[in-house]
């Protein structure tokens, strides 16, 4: 019998097949200025974008950046200017980029990003770095270039926060100065020279009236203004509650250091105080003690709203303990157990739950970071080069002055310092040159053990085991929506937003698929995540 006949009982096609269109747009980017002025990386990417629309017979029907974007964030007006030209348009099937991190480096975003078009229909496809992503495994490895790029970033993130806080600790300040100095050294690792400006001479003057008449803002600056220096009331707010004046550093890069600076001050400490004293009134806040043991979510926990963070205080007719925002004003005050509750849901998705994905995730994890790091441990591998020769130099040196009597005193001091300077310049850069692969492997598969019992954990620990769990997962903190109650984060360890991205894919792989990802479609070539050019 001819089954034709019953075609009009076929089911419908569900929503629409991920790239079933042959037509597609092109995206291309760089990070920097200097990097568009050149131009070589756009025209590369523009290149190998289109050899692979020609060779997957792909009509090309748009094109988009072609100029200098960050992703480090996707709020990019040619990014968006792009995802609003495919989303109108129902007939594009792809989008094609250079490598994955053209597209963004936000990671678990720029993922969700990539899963919204597919129910669109639309792939996003890498020219250099081709995969199904039609498939679980495609899908599973997309991911995984969107988490590392986004892993690459925070690493560059953290060597210049690195370098920025050491500065400010040797008393120099970072980013742009304060009103009434300017920078007689600028420039990119110059060290800086604040000197005091004709407007900080009268800034100055402001100080003092309100030290010592306790003249008001306003008042104050209608007198800067007959001087001929403008500032606004509400800004001398700020100016009045900076150190920098006195001559201190204080910055979120360090939290609760207070540092010498090395810059002339402006006004004398006592002074600065005598004012502080008098911007003080009201009630002395209630102190609260910080080592609590039933409140260990104390300052880690911060507003959603404005990032003050939480305290904490206990009703002792009821034994009740509870967190309260800092915020003048607020009534946000949660109990700590419903509080804690919810941190525990949190923790919960940053969980494995089978200890059978250890392995095989901590595999993937490491071979991709290595692959991802060449250039880190080659620089790695040339440092140690350098540091082994140097320490060679000092041996001979020293058995040249004290076993043979080959050099005088003088000769070795002359020398020595220098040598030793450098070899202590080598070890910082050795210390900062980002990842380790000796214990590489060791740190991935330790965290992902951690990740087999998260809550369990937290919940049995004491003080000091909670906190440390809380800023392993989230190292800058959590934040808190008190009017809707929920927990939300900042930044999340690189290792555990993996584990939480692919809680859906590990639950497919209950089948055997897993080992089909490791063999049949491994992440990274022997060259690299770039193609290898001549």
């Amino acid at each position: 019998m001819d089954l034709g006949v019953f075609n009009q009982f076929a089911k419908k096609e569900k929503g629409r097949v991920i790239g079933k269109n042959n037509t597609a747009v092109i995206y291309t980017r760089v990070s920097s200025k200097e990097q568009f002025d050149n131009n070589a990386s756009l025209t590369t990417q523009l290149k190998y974008c289109q050899e692979y629309a020609l060779r997957k017979e792909l009509e090309v029907i748009e094109y988009f950046g072609g100029t200098y974007e960050s992703a480090k964030s996707d709020e990019r007006k040619e990014f968006q200017r792009m995802l609003g030209y495919v989303k109108r348009r129902k007939n594009i099937g792809h989008i094609i980029v250079y490598s994955y991190d053209r597209f963004s480096r936000t990671g678990a975003n720029g993922a969700y990003i990539s899963e919204q078009l597919k129910k669109q229909g639309v792939a996003v496809i890498s020219a250099t770095q081709e995969i199904d992503v039609t498939t679980s495994a495609g899908t599973f490895q997309e991911n995984l270039y969107h988490m590392f790029s986004h892993f690459d970033n925070q690493v560059r993130r953290d060597k210049s926060i690195t370098g920025m806080q050491e500065k400010l600790r040797r008393g120099y300040w970072t980013g742009a100065y304060p009103f009434g100095y300017t920078n007689t050294n600028p420039g990119k690792g110059k060290i800086p020279n604040f000197v005091i400006t004709k407007e900080g001479r009268l800034l100055k003057q402001a100080f003092l009236w309100r030290a010592n008449s306790n003249m008001s803002h306003v008042e104050i600056s209608e007198r800067l203004k007959e001087k001929g220096l403008n500032v606004h009331a509400k800004r001398l707010t700020d100016i009045f509650r900076n150190p920098f004046y006195c001559g201190l550093i204080v910055n979120s890069l360090i939290p609760g250091e207070v540092i010498q600076g090395k810059h002339e001050a402006l006004i004398s400490k006592e002074v600065f105080l005598k004012i502080h004293n008098l911007l003080q009134v009201g009630e002395t806040p209630r102190k609260y003690s910080f080592d609590d043991e039933n409140l260990p979510l104390k300052m880690f926990v911060k507003s959603s709203v404005c990032g003050t963070p939480y305290t904490g205080f206990i009703v002792r007719k009821k034994g009740l303990y509870y967190y309260k925002n800092r915020r003048k004003g607020s009534k946000e005050n949660r109990s700590a157990k419903k509080l804690h509750e919810e941190f525990l849901e949190l923790l919960g998705n940053y969980t494995i739950a089978d200890k059978k994905y250890i392995e095989p995730l901590t595999d993937i994890i490491h071979d991709t970071l290595i692959n991802k790091n060449q250039e880190a441990l080659q620089d790695q591998k040339r440092l140690i080069k350098e540091h082994n020769k140097l320490k060679e130099q000092i041996n001979t040196l020293e058995r040249r002055y004290v076993v043979l009597n080959e050099i005088t005193r003088a000769q070795y001091d002359l020398f020595m310092p220098e040598l030793k300077a450098k070899q202590r310049e080598l070890e910082v850069k050795m210390e900062n040159s980002g990842i380790n692969s000796s214990n590489l492997k060791k740190s991935v598969k330790m965290a992902l053990g951690y990740a087999c019992n998260l809550p369990s954990l937290w919940k049995l620990g004491d003080l000091k085991t909670k906190r440390a769990i809380q800023y392993m997962v989230f190292p800058d903190g959590i934040r808190y929506d008190f009017k809707n109650k929920l927990v939300q984060t900042f930044r999340v360890n690189e290792i555990f937003g993996v584990i939480r991205l692919f809680s859906g894919n590990l639950k497919d792989m209950k089948k055997g698929d897993f080992h089909s990802i490791r063999e049949k479609s491994p992440l990274v070539t022997s060259a690299g995540f770039k193609p290898a050019t001549s």
